[in-house]
């Protein structure tokens, strides 16, 4: 399977400097691994909050905000 990088960056909502920016497999692996969710599932002001949790997508997704 063939990487699309560039496409994935023109889509991608992650605000933190990152190595892994673009690369959604290692992006999804690396989030999964520390228990988190990756940018992409948080709406923009979620996002820059930094908080990937799982708790913290299922509280927006409570409020409505997802």
């Amino acid at each position: 399977m063939d990487c699309k990088k560039e496409n994935n960056i023109n889509r991608c909502n992650c605000t933190y400097p990152c190595s892994r920016k673009g690369i959604c497999c290692d992006c999804l692996h690396y989030h999964r691994a520390m228990g988190e969710l990756p940018a992409c599932y948080f709406p923009a002001d979620a996002e820059r909050t930094y908080d990937r949790s799982i708790e913290y997508f299922i509280k927006l997704f409570r409020e409505g905000k997802i």
